[in-house]
């Protein structure tokens, strides 16, 4: 059931959750929720339970989730018996009904429409949010497939699998939507055409008698260009440089019907921070780990061995930072005698965010209930890869950004030295990418699954890759959002998320206009009865698989 203040969602390839979480996050003054998520699709099994517990613990209002919720993720309960447990079964239950595993595409069209319209009921003042998956978009996507095999690449669905979230819109005439994608879908071709042009043409005009307005986020004029529709996230609070195209599409009728449109279109765009967060600070609280080695006998000796060694791979290293960079080494090789620990799934204590982090976001990511930290496990790395590491950090400590391969001492290149530095295109000279504290980080996509090497830690006395949870950090996810499955299922779902806090502050957006337009009495009942749609699509796409 809606409440009256309540505005319905429905998110369509929701991932982990990030767009729920940050549409879920906005409650009126009594603590009640603008927004109510009805409906989440994902298709992969372990995403799924990670939005499904969130979905449950949303159930609860801010800081009332039962003990059972923070047993069950600090692992003193397994999960069969916490979605037993009598403190949440209801909770589980209505988790159940919105989060949905199923395959946008594959999955009968009838089921997913039966689930819709029974989550809205007769409410046509509702929002659609969602991105379909980017592969075939993606820079790294498009030369890899493209790469392979050129026909292979054309014929790739995922290019087309926006189309299901158009026959959504078509079926169920969503009052405003919110889709959001990767930022090379602007100039991702298929068979000689720009696919951007072809994806708005459809939003414009999903069907006759159904039309839609087009707007940016961050641009306010009537003829927008698509690098307009780009929202960068470390304008706006996320300590991290992510690029990225959201559509916001708002029912003809209802622009119409909305006088602050035309008076006021400023009033309905992101308004920049002052000061980019950077790495450093976003991290801050979390307990400083060293890392594992992944070859011969991993401890911390052994580990300590490793770091130390560090500086006698600088020799033959000719560049004009060297001695600052062999300061910065001894300097980190002193912090690095302190670290004990490799880190745990849960590391108990006090979380002190420090002075440095922003209000919001510390409000954002805290939760004294946790009592500690989750999933702060760092990876296992060959001796050699370290050193690499320690290196990467101190040069960027003393330079302010990212040395690529060309910088690298010739004792440090990969595959002991047979890398031609000086080739005109040397693929991957960023092969090994440290953080640099200062600055917001660079995008986490889901690769980080795969390796740490292009997400280094800023500090060289760690000397290792970024843990789940810091990825999580630089994603926004608050402290207490638990990521099922293992390690590198974690990674891939944290990589493919949308940055909660971005979610949130356009959900703000969204807010704003939907209630500019003061009762929604009058809206609701010119629209037919979602019932009553037909449920044939009449695309002539079709949309299988992510």
């Amino acid at each position: 059931m809606t409440r009256q203040n309540e505005i319905p969602v429905i998110d369509l390839f929701a991932g982990p959750g990030g767009l729920c979480e940050g549409f879920s996050s906005i409650v009126d003054e009594s603590g009640a929720r603008r927004f109510h998520v009805k409906i989440s699709i994902e298709k992969d099994p372990v995403a799924h339970r990670t939005l499904s517990l969130r979905a449950l613990f949303r159930h609860f209002p801010k800081g009332k989730a039962p003990t059972v919720y923070y047993d069950y993720v600090r692992g003193k309960i397994e999960r069969k018996a916490f979605l037993e447990h009598p403190d949440i079964r209801e909770a589980a239950a209505q988790a159940a009904n919105e989060a949905k595993q199923a395959e946008l595409g594959k999955t009968p069209h009838d089921e997913i429409d039966a689930w819709i319209a029974g989550a809205l009921g007769t409410s046509t003042d509702w929002v659609l949010i969602g991105g379909p998956p980017c592969q075939a978009y993606s820079l790294a996507g498009r030369s890899r497939m493209r790469g392979k095999d050129v026909e292979k690449f054309e014929k790739d669905k995922r290019h087309f699998l926006y189309t299901e979230y158009l026959r959504i819109i078509e079926r169920f005439e969503p009052a405003v939507f919110v889709m959001e994608n990767v930022k090379g879908m602007l100039n991702s071709q298929h068979g000689g055409s720009p696919i951007f042009d072809r994806i708005l043409a459809d939003l414009r005009n999903p069907r006759e008698g159904l039309s839609y307005k087009i707007r940016s986020l961050v641009v306010d004029k009537d003829e927008l260009a698509p690098k307009d529709f780009v929202i960068e996230a470390d304008d706006h609070g996320v300590p991290q440089s992510r690029h990225r195209v959201i559509l916001f599409g708002i029912r003809s009728d209802v622009a119409a019907a909305t006088p602050a449109l035309a008076g006021k279109p400023g009033r309905f765009v992101l308004k920049k921070k002052a000061q980019k967060v950077g790495v450093s600070v976003a991290l801050e609280g979390l307990p400083e780990l060293r890392s594992r080695l992944s070859r011969g006998l991993d401890s911390r000796e052994a580990w300590l061995k490793a770091v130390r060694d560090t500086p006698n791979h600088l020799a033959y290293w000719r560049n004009d930072r060297r001695l600052r960079v062999e300061d910065a080494m001894r300097r980190a090789i002193a912090r690095a005698e302190w670290h004990r620990t490799s880190g745990a799934a849960f590391i108990p204590g006090h979380v002190n965010f420090g002075v440095g982090m922003p209000a919001e976001l510390r409000s954002w990511y805290s939760d004294p209930q946790l009592g500690g930290v989750l999933q702060h496990e760092a990876r296992s790395h060959m001796s050699s890869d370290l050193q690499r590491y320690m290196f990467a950090a101190c040069f960027a400590e003393v330079s302010g950004y990212a040395p690529n391969l060309r910088e690298f001492p010739p004792k440090l290149l990969p595959d002991h030295g047979n890398v031609d530095v000086d080739a005109a295109s040397i693929p991957f000279l960023d092969r090994f990418r440290v953080q640099v504290g200062s600055l917001p980080s660079s995008t986490v996509v889901s690769h980080i699954a795969k390796d740490g090497h292009y997400y280094i830690h800023p500090d060289a006395g760690q000397c290792r890759s970024l843990t789940a949870r810091e990825a999580a950090r630089l994603q926004t996810f608050p402290d207490n959002y638990f990521f099922e499955g293992n390690r590198t299922e974690q990674y891939h779902q944290i990589g493919n998320a949308v940055p909660p806090l971005l979610a949130r502050k356009i959900a703000e957006v969204i807010l704003d206009f939907m209630d500019s337009r003061g009762s929604r009495e009058g809206l609701i009942g010119s629209r037919r009865r979602i019932a009553a749609r037909p449920s044939g699509s009449g695309l002539a796409l079709a949309c299988t698989g992510r």
